[in-house]
């Protein structure tokens, strides 16, 4: 796990280095897509990329991490409309790259075992944003998630509810109590995960996942078990780690042709 301490926009462009590295090194690659706040730079970079140096999509596919379960497909905080604003609208896929699991399928069982299908369809995924709940879920896999977990439904805790109201006028009862996930084991399957994290509230998460003990308590310390984790964090994000002078002088010290 390499651990990069940095300014809040500097991280944005990090990650939007990487993915940009990938696609135009492998043309039709796979994306993981989150939603939330941590990716909105990363988003806002590849757009500008998109627009002043030729960066395109046009043979990448990508997949959402999850999606809430009963939002109208109008609603503007379905994930799936999320993407597309922040995302998917501003450059150049193809029409119908962009996937996300099925919140509004009859049978939501069968939803996640063919989204599942479809990740593996294409050979899996090759690079993967995250970012962190305060609680140290990823996804939608809450404290207590199965670190064997594949995508499923999930009900959300209260702490997440309240942590998303933001983005339903504050409400946390116009939240939805259900979702669809990638699981803790679909995730660790893509080749390279990326997650961002900023802000005093994700110290104790941060901490957690890079020097805490693997537990399902914590579920994004199962990432200590991938074989290529990168994790951007600002200052008061990365407050709370033991060794964050080490972490700094590691990045410092790391030769240009390396990349993340």
């Amino acid at each position: 796990m390499e651990v990069v301490i940095a300014p809040g926009p500097e991280l944005g462009r990090l990650a939007a280095s990487a993915i940009e590295q990938l696609v135009r090194e492998q043309p039709d690659t796979v994306l993981g897509l989150a939603t939330g706040s941590s990716p909105l730079a990363v988003y806002d970079e590849l757009a500008r990329r998109h627009a002043e140096h030729d960066l395109s999509f046009a043979r990448v596919r990508a997949f959402m991490l999850d999606e809430y379960v009963g939002l109208a497909a109008d609603h503007p905080e379905r994930y799936r409309n999320v993407i597309e604003k922040e995302i998917a609208s501003r450059v150049d896929f193809a029409p119908g790259a962009v996937q996300g699991p099925d919140g509004l399928a009859e049978d939501l069982v069968a939803a996640c075992a063919a989204y599942e299908e479809a990740i593996a369809s294409v050979g899996g995924v090759d690079l993967q944003l995250l970012g962190i709940g305060t609680d140290g879920h990823i996804a939608f896999n809450e404290p207590g998630s199965s670190l064997a977990s594949r995508t499923r439904i999930k009900t959300l805790t209260r702490q997440t509810r309240e942590d998303n109201a933001r983005f339903f006028g504050g409400d946390i009862d116009q939240v939805p109590q259900h979702c669809l996930t990638q699981g803790l084991a679909t995730i660790m399957s893509a080749r390279h995960l990326v997650l961002l994290a900023t802000g005093r509230g994700k110290a104790e998460a941060v901490h957690q996942l890079v020097e805490g003990p693997v537990s399902a308590m914590w579920p994004a310390t199962i990432l200590q078990h991938h074989p290529h984790v990168t994790v951007l964090v600002d200052d008061a994000a990365a407050s709370r780690l033991q060794l964050a002078d080490y972490y700094r002088e590691t990045f410092a010290a790391k030769p240009d042709w390396q990349g993340l």
